[in-house]
């Protein structure tokens, strides 16, 4: 059960807890649909994202089911790999961790990837605070 109850607006848990002010909720889905529109292929950031809610602690994200990692594809394993570093510890990414980013990857695609990583934490950790759960 959530720590707070669940407003009217939004179609899923997570909206209707976030759904308490609309103007938020439409703005956090308007930025989620640019994200899926975006450079980066759409199961790289589905990996991604189930990867970010085990280190978050995201029940609701975590009950969508284990990332798939598929070693062979490198941009995948790398995009995965650099999720968990910044989710242990942003500050501590290394330069050289970039120049392999760089290697399979282009300046746009990897400020793609930090924003979506940096929006999914956000959402994750929201659902996480609040006790969000997939009931």
């Amino acid at each position: 059960m959530a720590r707070i109850i669940y407003s009217d607006q939004g179609n899923s848990p997570f909206q209707r807890l976030l759904g308490h002010n609309p103007q938020i909720l439409g703005a956090w889905n308007e930025l989620e649909n640019t994200f899926y529109t975006g450079l980066l292929d759409n199961e790289l950031k589905e990996q991604v994202r189930r990867t970010l809610a085990f280190c978050n602690g995201c029940q609701y994200d975590m009950a969508q089911g284990n990332p798939v990692i598929e070693r062979k594809n490198k941009r995948l394993s790398l995009a995965v790999d650099f999720a968990r570093m910044v989710a242990g510890n942003h500050l501590n990414i290394r330069d050289s961790v970039f120049e392999v980013m760089k290697t399979v990857f282009s300046d746009a695609e990897i400020a793609e990837l930090c924003a979506f990583i940096f929006f999914i934490n956000a959402t994750q950790k929201f659902g996480a605070t609040l006790q969000l759960t997939s009931e």
